[in-house]
């Protein structure tokens, strides 16, 4: 008996609009806050609670989005310039790493 390759999870990119698998993206969510409403965080780890959209791992692609809207359309709500500015930053430090 021959086995079969394991399946690897694809996700689609809010900004290139590339379909690669889920471990080569990054994921941003929005969390459902207590008081101050909601946040819009990366998610590194990809396990966090919240709705999530995928990024490649590059700032074009965190660009493409914010102005085609892409992750606004996604996370289902509108997304300060402070927030792509803290995206902008964190992007920044992985990309470093």
């Amino acid at each position: 008996m021959s086995k079969t390759p394991k399946k690897i999870p694809m996700r689609q990119c809010v900004g290139c609009r590339e379909m690669k698998p889920k471990k080569e993206m990054i994921r941003v969510i929005r969390t459902a806050g207590e008081d101050d409403g909601e946040e819009i965080l990366l998610d590194a780890t990809g396990k966090k609670n919240g709705r999530g959209a995928y990024l490649c791992r590059n700032r074009e692609c965190l660009r493409t989005a914010q102005k085609s809207r892409g992750l606004e359309r996604s996370l289902k709500t509108a997304i300060p310039d402070e927030v792509y500015e803290t995206l902008t930053k964190e992007m920044e430090e992985l990309e470093g790493r």
